[in-house]
């Protein structure tokens, strides 16, 4: 599937294939878990008993998982030792679809960054590193490597975390390149490159600034010296991510632009910035504004801290996370140009609608089973004269609005939308639902929308419900209460 980018600005989707390399150091990340139910006796240390472990590409492999998963065509470009972390790195990378150019270095150790986790707690972290300097040989392939698919490609990723790749020879080869974004610890020796962009971290800017840490106002601190920033890394454009507080994008001659983030514990944050490096680049490279671009990368970085171990953001989640930047609650004429959009994009439109009064388990769990069949979820709910003639006096209990922003909260839910009859045949022939699902103990036969669904080339279908859940048995357990209860 085609790399697919949205504009929450335009209100469009636009499809283009990129070809992207990915140039960088290149690392396994193992997360190890257990249980620990006791001290050492050599030490008040934990005693964890290993009970799996999950390994992931770290470092530049990361960012080149994240670009496969957001639909480029992917280069990676890298240095491994002779040795298991290197052979499992390539192995999770093959199972991720990324087309690997790994030079094996013999004598080098691949860098591996272990964690320990017990009970969804981070409690040790140890790195194995090589971070020598490519020896001649290595630096001479590696360089005819890069010469032979970057100049070609859409956007280049280097990915410089100081692991001895980015020789100032590797550094001169990118040079000169029509799209290049550069994630690295170190930006000033990439300032003779004049990249497209750089992405420091706070700290990273305060040590290429070589000036003193512990400023309190960290965004009045950057922006006060946003030209400055840009006059060192010699970058048209700098992403400065400040982790909890967002980022901020420096340009010339305008004001920074910031966006915002969701704050997660420091151990979900693991690989979000390779996240938010893949999707900005990617955006940059699809005809985005470096606007877009930077919002794209911050709701990239907010779907993989909410995932533990290092994660990727998908396609679908990246969509879906702008798409709720626009808003989930929509007329019914503004959903139908939505969609459309995106059908352009290739995405499958499941629509399903009800009361929703008192929402509850059977109804969360019914909504995302309804979510995983498709791309776009749609909920159409009764209006609060249609619960009335529907279910009778004193419905319904909530109002249709809060129905609707409650609904809009669920995390698998796209769109919400108001309807007043007493069926949605006028929502399904404007927005033609590809899928129309029900839960319930129903038979799609049974459903008095089947006929024109399927009319409409449309497929039906019926979910079950959790037993004992529904709203009518709620409100009546809790009408049945005495009133001092």
């Amino acid at each position: 599937m085609p790399f697919c980018w949205y504009s929450p600005v335009m209100g469009t989707t636009n499809e283009k294939i990129i070809n992207a390399v990915v140039v960088g150091d290149v690392m396994l990340d193992s997360w190890l878990h257990g249980s620990a139910k006791r001290l050492a006796q050599e030490a008040p240390v934990p005693v964890m008993s290993l009970e799996s472990t999950e390994n992931a590409p770290g470092g530049a492999a990361n960012t080149a998982a994240n670009l496969v998963a957001l639909g480029a065509r992917v280069h990676l470009i890298g240095v491994t030792g002779d040795d298991e972390p290197g052979e499992e790195l390539r192995q999770a990378l093959r199972l991720l679809g990324v087309e690997t150019d790994l030079l094996t270095v013999p004598g080098r150790r691949t860098s591996h960054k272990r964690r320990l986790v017990t009970e969804g707690q981070l409690i040790a972290r140890f790195d194995d590193e090589d971070q020598d300097p490519l020896p001649e040989e290595a630096e001479r392939e590696l360089l005819r490597r890069v010469a032979a698919v970057a100049p070609a490609a859409d956007v280049v990723v280097a990915c410089d975390y100081g692991g001895g790749v980015f020789t100032p020879a590797v550094r001169g080869a990118l040079a000169g390149l029509p799209l290049l974004v550069v994630d690295a610890h170190a930006v000033a020796p990439w300032r003779e490159c004049r990249p497209n962009a750089v992405l420091p971290n706070y700290a990273e800017v305060v040590r290429l600034l070589d000036e003193e840490d512990g400023e309190p106002d960290r965004l009045g601190f950057l922006m006060a010296r946003s030209d400055r920033v840009l006059e060192l890394t010699g970058a048209d454009m700098v992403v400065t991510t400040l982790d909890g507080e967002g980022t901020l994008l420096h340009r010339a001659g305008m004001p920074p632009y910031r966006t915002y983030a969701q704050p997660a514990p420091q151990h979900m944050a693991t690989g979000a910035g390779d996240t938010y490096t893949a999707a900005f680049a990617l955006w940059l490279a699809g005809g985005a504004t470096p606007e877009e671009a930077a919002q794209a990368g911050q709701a990239a970085a907010a779907v993989v801290v909410r995932r533990p171990g290092t994660a990727v953001c998908t396609r679908h989640d990246l969509l879906r996370a702008l798409r709720r930047r626009e808003g989930a609650l929509q007329t019914p004429e503004r959903l139908a140009e939505l969609l459309d959009e995106h059908r352009r994009g290739g995405e499958k439109v499941v629509f399903t609608n009800g009361c929703f009064d008192v929402l509850h388990r059977g109804h969360v769990t019914y909504l995302e089973q309804a979510g995983q069949l498709g791309d776009v979820l749609v909920v159409a709910v009764n209006s609060d004269a249609g619960v009335a003639r529907l279910k009778g006096a004193g419905r319904p209990v909530n109002s249709c609005e809060d129905r609707m922003s409650v609904l809009a909260a669920l995390h698998g839910v796209d769109y919400v939308v108001e309807f007043d009859e007493d069926t949605p045949e006028r929502l399904i022939r404007m927005i033609r639902p590809e899928l129309y699902v029900k839960g319930g103990d129903y038979t799609p036969e049974m459903l008095p929308e089947t006929p024109l669904v399927r009319a409409l080339g449309g497929e039906v279908r019926v979910l079950d419900y959790l037993p004992d859940r529904s709203t009518t048995a709620i409100i009546g357990r809790m009408r049945s209460l005495p009133e001092n209860a």
